[in-house]
């Protein structure tokens, strides 16, 4: 499985270099996996007099329509149709260098300020507790004046709770501006990251309870696998908290002083998910040594074992060795009985010696 993760980064990263190749900046190319069939557009036109949701077949129907409310939240699932995503850069006024990081679907998550605008790239996860394995997805998130942007790969359902909200009757999300509904769904973002990091959680007890009861070459690779996802999962957590703390700061301009305040809650929260993902991360660590001191408990314990069965066959063997020399006169070689005493006394000294080793507790794993 590992092999196979890493020849995935290895295409990840050739597809990259393939696709963007010669293209000058800001060229329009999907880059990175297909999700869906097709793109889907849907977009919510709300403000403190109500909500209007549409959903878009296609550009054309989209140029058609014209908003009955104030503020506006465009969400785009699927990345692979560039067209579109020209098409919302000319109505929204989005630099070309935006729509280029929005269709490259490997950014870092980040924040920049375009003036009139805000760009921010986030990642979201999903864990297969069954499967053990962490699916990554990049959400694109714009902030203006009075409109968000977010587009994603596939539908994952993270934002549902922020749209069922918003069509709430006298929603409190309706009468503030879009800054609220950019820290909503970035609070949404974080939620998702407590539920990954609790499932890993769970998964490096479950995989300590294995290191100690059989350790095994599979066990070994498992740990491994985990521990990468908790690296590709800080590695999208860190910046997260870079991009909120200059939000704090009050570097931007879009976001209220009254909004701040619920951002620092994301903050700290951000900062919470980071200490318990490195305390999962400690602990996949130790789960190594905790690996390697079970096996080699292991090892010494059958070493013993072997030890023991070679020491309690070491009387037979010199007894043995003694009524196997060429002399003429041996105790016991005339006597008919001869042959059944020795056996019975290298038995005698077997037993003794198997009590003792027994009592001594060298018998028992």
């Amino acid at each position: 499985m590992k092999t196979s993760r890493n020849g995935t980064r290895r295409r990840k990263t050739k597809a990259i270099t393939t696709a963007k190749a010669g293209l000058p900046p800001g060229s329009l190319v999907h880059v990175g996996a297909v999700k869906t069939d097709r793109p889907e557009i849907t977009l919510i036109a709300y403000d403190e007099n109500g909500i209007e949701e549409r959903r878009f077949a296609s550009i054309v129907e989209s140029r058609e329509y014209t908003p009955a409310h104030e503020r506006l939240w465009l969400n785009v699932h699927g990345l692979q149709n560039a067209e579109i995503l020209g098409e919302i850069g000319r109505r929204f006024q989005l630099h070309p260098l935006v729509l280029e990081d929005i269709l490259n679907t490997h950014q870092r998550p980040k924040i920049e300020d375009y003036g009139s605008y805000l760009f921010c790239v986030l990642r979201v996860f999903e864990y297969d507790a069954a499967s053990r394995t962490l699916g990554s997805d990049q959400i694109s998130v714009v902030l203006g004046e009075n409109f968000v942007l977010t587009f994603q790969e596939r539908r994952t359902g993270i934002f549902e709770p922020i749209r069922d909200r918003l069509r709430a009757p006298l929603a409190p999300v309706l009468k503030r501006g879009t800054d609220y509904l950019a820290y909503t769904l970035l609070d949404a973002v974080i939620d998702r990251y407590f539920i990954v990091v609790d499932q890993l959680g769970d998964t490096a007890e479950q995989l300590e309870d294995d290191a100690l009861a059989s350790p095994t070459p599979a066990l070994l690779r498992t740990i491994n696998l985990v521990k990468h996802d908790t690296q590709l999962l800080r590695r999208a957590i860190w910046p997260l908290r870079e991009v909120l703390n200059s939000l704090l700061r009050g570097e931007s301009a879009f976001f209220q002083q009254d909004t701040r305040l619920y951002l620092r809650d994301v903050y700290d929260h951000t900062i919470h998910v980071i200490e318990t993902l490195d305390a999962v991360r400690e602990l996949l660590g130790d789960l190594m040594d905790i690996y390697l001191s079970a096996v080699s408990n292991r090892l010494n314990v059958e070493v013993r074992i072997l030890t023991v069965l070679t020491t309690l066959f070491l009387p037979a063997t010199l007894i043995t060795g003694i009524f196997g020399m060429n002399f003429e006169r041996m105790p016991l070689i005339a006597d008919g009985q001869g042959f059944y005493v020795a056996l019975a006394i290298m038995a005698a000294v077997a037993a003794a010696m198997a009590a003792a080793f027994w009592r001594r507790n060298w018998l028992r794993l």
